[in-house]
């Protein structure tokens, strides 16, 4: 019997009309917990019987706040667009004088012509300035809006005009402004670097989770807080941007706040011609455990969605793909009737009294103070988790021809008279049609309404943004008797400079001056580096505590979680890790807590791995100290390739603000720290420390009784072993535990050929680098030449210097011009293996017996020894001329 299919859809239609007056019923007299117990009861009972549920997670594409549950504008909206139109203006004339005056100077218009609602709104709003009692909000502005945030200080008072006529010109006499925020070139104003995207989400995510660690420890009293990052949709394609949007609703961080500008298009074209950027990122964000706010439509969507009774526009907005939206938003009235409402009879019916500009004024949300502020206002509401806006808008809003939907808006830098016309017509700027061509600057009067709105808005909020803050925080040294026990001898007993470095943490966590300040932070590998003593001692930071008994519980290492716990073990990523050390290391100036973190982690997954990380926090003026854990490409047995690092002291030498050091001894390791907690908090200076650190066991020196032995190891290097009878002016340089191997040498030189070398320590290159290339260029400039630390300490007489290190041949290299006579390097160039330690040293040509076969080979080539001498040497030494080099391998 054939089924009446107008039959059947009368009957589907009832039924859809009962579900949904149930679920209105519901709505209406209970709370929202209610509802979420029906639906998942529903939901468990359909997954029961086998079916699927696809696209769970996604919401229709419309606003997430309906009209009828938003609050009312506080602010004068007429005042407020004024003052967002002149900013755009000035936004765009910054970037177009630039690349009138210097052709290639570059600079972006669109994005900020996209996002100005979405700040102004924060501005005018939300984001608190702080004063004594509440801390300031931390913001993280999206790189690529920068002349945006430039153009409001500028309304502000806080930038001047020849500033933003610089603009990307800071080397002017005048004053000029970097590119991006970047506060090692704006200390004053920008806090954190943004613009390498994806870095922005994950710092963000993990400074929010520092400031509740600060909380939870009672050093920081800040419950309103907000954490707020700007980011935009194409940036969040970068691994790093999604990476750790569990660990922001696992710790329940309701002081973060995300706004993506999902303006839909990348540098190059759509973000997802053929998807939806909205949909998507609403299903990933909601599944890890966010609150999702879509803000898609401006008001005038909404009397059309109040008459859309049967759900056909909700339908067809859904159906879109990205490539689509962008077409309906530059194209003409006719056209979206025709190709959007055209689809059926339904949807022409709610747009028959509309005009073609009406259709064409249909903006979307991002651009709409109401429905942005309603979002933000929510946001700063949620509790117990985090939340993210997704606003939708326009790349190059305002722009017209020059700009709005086309591929090309991320590269626009420059507008004809007739663009710049436009633009000032469209957002109604004071400027004369004589003068538009030029692009001016324009600021209103000091008693103009818009300027005392401007400024009365931040005074409510506590004071300007961006700001940062460069006073000193409140600091006292650690107690001398911390470090004692490094300076003097190990004994009988074998010792890393790993246990070392774990032993002085431990003692610097029960300081009774700085032990709440320290911050252990190390991703997954604990018990590698020794660490898991700390764990009883100090515990493991969980903002919820320990929720269950670890298994380990009889054990004097038991796993121990604890809201005020002092280690970020942040599991398997170095990026996570990182981002918490950018967060701690940046304290003194955010928070004016002086923080010192202490981040140990393998040393080849550190500035190989995360090497925009380590820039992004030679950026912030972080402070703090890296520890790479197994370092060097001999010291790690049996790991192989991936494991062994013997590059990260070259990487190091790239950032100006890190002073990287290799100690062989606990000695060594003991004045670097002290040296280090000292210049940075003591004395303020804004760098960071990366140190080495070894697994190899071996007794521990004391420390030399030499007054010029401190300031050797924290310059670079200093001697060692001295001999009066050096009578070749030998020197044999050690770095890290390859000065064990240089020691070695030395006695065999000294037993075996009657040769007296001097040993020197090498603790850091990058210290005697930097050293030698400023006294040179110092030198270039003045009549009495300055010696450098390297002339200081081995003179100018004509000598032999083997250096040998468990790195590159390059990392000794870079300094060997500064010694006088001939320099010869031994490092491990060449891809590590899975083998034991001396059979690695052999492989790499960087043991003892190398180190005597190279000297003894300089001596013949300067006819100090015979051929004779140096073939019996080269047998008994196992020396292979034969043998495949190591770099090759």
């Amino acid at each position: 019997m054939a089924v009446d299919t107008n039959e059947k859809n009368k009957v589907t239609a009832f039924e859809n009309r009962e579900w949904l007056d149930s679920i209105d019923y519901i709505i209406k007299n209970s709370d929202p917990e209610r509802v979420e117990e029906i639906f998942e009861l529903l939901r468990n009972r359909i997954s029961e019987n086998g079916i699927s549920l696809n696209h769970q997670f996604n919401t229709p594409y419309i606003n997430t706040i309906p009209q009828k549950k938003e609050s009312k504008y506080p602010g004068n909206r007429e005042l407020e667009r004024k003052i967002k139109s002149i900013i755009r203006w000035n936004a765009m004339a910054m970037v177009v004088q630039a690349n009138r005056k210097k052709d290639g100077i570059g600079g972006h218009i669109s994005t900020y012509a996209s996002a100005a609602t979405l700040y102004e709104v924060g501005f005018n709003h939300f984001f608190r300035g702080g004063d004594d009692d509440k801390p300031a909000d931390i913001v993280y502005f999206q790189g690529h809006a920068s002349p945006g945030i430039y153009a409001r200080s500028f309304l502000e008072g806080r930038i001047s005009e020849k500033m933003l006529e610089n603009f990307r010109r800071e080397l002017n006499p005048d004053g000029g402004l970097p590119s991006y925020p970047h506060p090692r070139l704006m200390q004053d104003y920008w806090q954190f670097p943004t613009v390498s995207m994806g870095l922005a989400p994950i710092m963000a995510i993990y400074q929010a989770r520092f400031n509740k660690y600060l909380q939870d420890k009672g050093l920081l009293k800040a419950p309103n807080q907000k954490v707020w990052a700007f980011l935009g949709d194409g940036e969040m394609d970068e691994p790093e941007s999604m990476g750790a949007l569990t660990l922001a609703s696992r710790e329940e961080l309701d002081n973060l706040i995300f706004v993506i500008n999902c303006n839909l298009q990348r540098l190059d074209g759509p973000v997802r011609g053929n998807g939806s950027v909205i949909q998507e990122l609403e299903a990933a964000f909601k599944g890890a455990g966010w609150n999702v706010i879509k803000v898609a439509q401006g008001e005038n969507w909404d009397a059309l969605l109040e008459k859309d009774k049967n759900g056909a526009l909700k339908k067809r907005l859904g159906e879109l793909v990205d490539g689509e939206r962008q077409k309906f938003s530059i194209s003409g009235g006719d056209y979206i009737r025709k190709e959007f409402f055209g689809k059926s009879e339904e949807l022409k019916a709610l747009v028959k009294n509309m005009s073609d500009e009406d259709l064409e004024k249909l903006r979307r949300g991002g651009h709409d103070p109401q429905k942005v502020f309603n979002a933000y206002k929510k946001a700063v509401n949620t509790k117990n988790k985090p939340t993210v806006i997704l606003a939708q808008t326009i790349k190059g809003y305002g722009l017209g021809e020059a700009g709005e939907g086309r591929n090309i808006t991320h590269q626009q830098k420059k507008l004809n008279e007739e663009e710049l016309m436009h633009f000032r017509d469209r957002f109604n700027i004071p400027i004369s049609d004589e003068d538009v061509a030029k692009a001016p600057f324009y600021r209103p009067d000091e008693k103009s309404e818009e300027i005392k709105y401007l400024i009365k808005r931040r005074k409510e909020l506590q004071g300007f943004l961006p700001k940062r803050n460069r006073g000193k925080a409140k600091f006292e040294m650690p107690e001398s008797k911390v470090f004692e026990e490094l300076f003097r001898s190990s004994g009988k007993r074998e010792l890393a400079t790993t246990q070392a470095a774990v032993q002085l943490l431990s003692k610097l966590l029960k300081d009774k001056n700085i032990g709440k300040l320290v911050v252990p932070i190390v991703p997954d590998e604990s018990r590698t580096f020794g660490m898991d003593a700390l764990f009883r001692q100090s515990g493991i930071y969980a903002h919820k505590g320990q929720l269950y008994e670890p298994v380990d519980r009889e054990s004097l290492l038991y796993y121990k979680e604890a809201k005020n716990g002092a280690i970020l073990e942040e599991g398997i990523t170095e990026a996570g890790s990182m981002s918490s050390f950018i967060a701690a290391g940046t304290a003194y100036s955010t928070h004016q807590i002086n923080c010192i973190p202490f981040y140990v982690f393998y040393s080849m997954f550190g500035f190989q791995r995360v090497g925009d990380f380590m820039w992004a926090a030679a950026d912030a003026r972080a402070k703090g100290f890296l520890l790479g854990g197994t370092a060097g490409r001999s010291t790690l047995a049996g790991e192989g390739l991936q494991h062994q690092d013997g590059h990260s002291h070259l990487l190091a030498l790239t950032i100006p603000t890190v002073r990287a050091y290799d100690p062989a001894f606990a000695f060594e390791l003991a004045v670097i720290i002290r040296d280090g907690i000292k210049r940075m908090y003591d004395n303020g200076e804004e760098i960071f420390y990366y140190i080495t650190v070894m697994n190899e066991k071996y007794k521990m020196p004391p420390m030399p009784a030499r007054k010029e032995i401190e300031t050797g190891i924290i310059n670079g290097m200093y001697k060692y072993r001295s001999s009066q009878k050096n009578k070749h002016n030998i020197h044999l340089l050690g770095s890290g535990s390859i000065l064990n191997e240089a020691l070695k040498a030395a006695d065999m030189l000294k037993k075996e050929y009657d040769i007296f070398p001097e040993v020197w320590s090498v603790t850091s290159y990058k210290m005697l680098y930097d050293d030698a290339v400023e006294t040179e260029r110092v030198n270039r400039f003045n009549e009495e030449k300055r010696k450098s630390y390297i002339e200081e300490c081995v003179g100018t007489d004509q000598g032999t210097f083997i250096a040998a290190s468990d790195y590159v041949k390059a990392l000794p290299l870079s300094v060997s011009r500064w010694f006088p006579g001939k320099f010869t390097a031994l490092g491990t160039d060449g891809f590590g293996l899975s083998e034991h330690r001396d059979e690695l040293r052999e492989h790499f040509e960087i043991n003892a017996n190398h180190i005597v076969w190279e000297t003894l080979l300089n001596l013949y080539y300067q006819k100090k020894i015979n051929k004779t001498v140096l073939n019996q040497a080269k047998e008994k030494l196992n020396i292979n001329s034969d043998k495949k080099s190591p770099a090759n391998i």
